[in-house]
């Protein structure tokens, strides 16, 4: 769930004015060319329509929404999650568990296309990509969706507070909270892209084959000497372009991935012990602490969450 300061602030504005509508009532607050919106929908609905004129970051608040996309794209949307939709792009949101006593909640933050071009431009340039796999595009297939970890939960929150504050500096923390946004989603949709490269064909780079050989071997130990190896880098070459690659060092990624992994496990059904051990872990209460800083509750709270 959101930060409940957030949370609290949306059922501010909701006691404050009577809704316009019960359904995707909106509240709007526009800084520095960025939009924010929070909505709330306060009686079940199906197939409404939101349409991206610019790119649009979506972060739940409280409540379900179910997306409907193209090419039978299909995915519950909840509390923790980060949904991304590229200029252009549209989705159909059922309501399925909105009331007047506990409306669906989600805050959207709409940016220009020259802002997200100019800070990937930034980022190819002091985060370069090894040759063969290209820059960063910042018009590449943007839609996806994500569960966010706690960092970006803090930011998110950041960003809603310079919104909402009257704090003098508030337009240079929103202008640097979009900016540190705008890098984790171009770092997110470029890690995604590399995943997608790995499956398919982990032939195409040694990096590819690094992360490959990752998802293969996560319930089994994992040495940085070991990926160097495989990469034929030096330690030194190897930590430089996993990390502009990746967006982190080599070790935190696994972490990650094994987290990831356990998450969707998880999801699927799996018991928490089970999954602690199939990813790699040897300690269940390890595993539950790691877990719950990445994702900001428990495992078993995160399965039953999805049942």
């Amino acid at each position: 769930m959101l930060d409940s300061g957030l949370a609290s602030r949306a059922a501010f504005n909701r006691r404050r004015q009577t809704p316009a509508q019960l359904v995707e009532n909106r509240t709007i607050y526009e800084r520095h060319g960025a939009e924010l919106s929070i909505y709330d929908t306060f009686t079940p609905a199906e197939k409404v329509r939101l349409d991206a004129e610019e790119v649009l970051y979506c972060g739940m608040i409280t409540g379900k929404k179910v997306l409907h996309g193209q090419q039978q794209f299909r995915s519950d949307f909840l509390p923790h999650e980060s949904f991304v939709m590229g200029a252009g792009e549209t989705v159909d949101i059922d309501f399925p568990e909105a009331s007047l006593d506990a409306p669906t909640s989600c805050l959207t933050l709409g940016i220009s296309r020259e802002r997200l071009r100019q800070v990937c431009d930034q980022l190819n340039r002091d985060e370069p990509l090894p040759p063969s796999l290209g820059e960063r595009d910042a018009h590449r297939e943007q839609m996806f969706h994500i569960w966010h970890t706690e960092a970006t939960q803090r930011l998110l929150v950041r960003i809603v507070d310079s919104f909402l504050g009257q704090d003098d500096e508030r337009d240079l923390v929103l202008d640097l909270g979009v900016t540190e946004l705008l890098s984790r989603m171009l770092r997110q949709q470029g890690r995604q892209f590399l995943l997608a490269c790995a499956s398919s064909d982990p032939t195409r780079h040694a990096l590819t084959a690094v992360l490959r050989y990752i998802d293969d071997h996560l319930d089994q130990p994992l040495e940085v000497d070991q990926l160097c190896r495989l990469a034929c880098m030096s330690r030194s070459k190897f930590y430089e372009q996993f990390r502009a690659a990746v967006g982190c060092g080599a070790m935190e990624y696994i972490q990650q991935r094994r987290l990831e992994r356990a998450r969707e496990w998880l999801a699927a059904g799996r018991g928490v012990t089970e999954v602690c051990y199939a990813v790699g872990y040897v300690n269940p209460s390890h595993f539950t602490r790691r877990f719950h800083q990445q994702y900001g509750m428990s495992p078993r709270e995160y399965g039953q969450g999805r049942r």
